[in-house]
């Protein structure tokens, strides 16, 4: 599915969404969720961001391809110059494009197995669309270029993230949408080190 929303009078901001999971997944709260993060970090209002949902083997053959390690992870943050989903390769600077608009307009790609996360939802007695609004929330401040390698950064990165999911949490739930069966965001940072510490590939941020 594609969602466009208003980012400003300028323009509109592209969301695709593409779930080849297998698993049933709200994908119009997912890209709710994904305008409203891109809307509160002031994204470029032409801005476009691809959301994929895939199976566990899937997930598995990008996590060693890109990561070096084995097994599925819970998500993957591709920037624009360093992965165009299907299609894997296209390696290049980080906004080497000769379009000077497209570093602010191609954001890249966000990769969730919603197996894995709803394993992660089960072990943090969590709901697994709050997880999946997690990861999601997650791999696109990737995007943006933040990261948690250093205690500083992590604080930072995990701190937004939770503000992000906070106000995401009580703009659904103000406008009648679904209540949150779980913490959300609120899960200790650390958690989700487990694996969404490891989504990024080298230098995605």
């Amino acid at each position: 599915m594609s969602v466009s929303g208003k980012g400003s009078a300028e323009g509109q901001m592209s969301i695709e969404i593409a779930n080849e999971s297998g698993v049933d997944v709200d994908e119009t709260l997912l890209a709710a969720l994904a305008r409203h993060v891109l809307d509160d970090m002031r994204v470029h209002p032409l801005a476009e961001l691809s959301v994929l949902l895939v199976d566990e083997p899937a997930m598995t053959e990008l996590h060693v391809r890109w990561m070096g390690e084995e097994g599925p992870t819970d998500v993957l943050a591709f920037p624009m110059d360093e992965l165009r989903l299907p299609q894997p390769g296209g390696h290049g600077e980080h906004g080497s494009s000769s379009d000077p608009d497209a570093a602010e307009v191609l954001l890249g790609d966000v990769v969730i197995c919603p197996q894995v996360a709803a394993a992660q939802a089960a072990e943090a007695g969590q709901d697994v669309q709050d997880e999946i609004d997690l990861l999601c929330t997650h791999g696109i401040l990737h995007l943006l270029g933040y990261d948690h390698a250093e205690p500083k950064d992590h604080a930072t990165m995990f701190g937004l993230q939770d503000r992000l999911l906070t106000s995401w949490r009580a703009q659904r739930e103000s406008g009648g949408q679904r209540e949150s069966g779980g913490k959300g965001g609120q899960r200790e940072a650390g958690a989700l080190e487990r694996d969404s510490g490891r989504e990024a590939p080298e230098g995605a941020g």
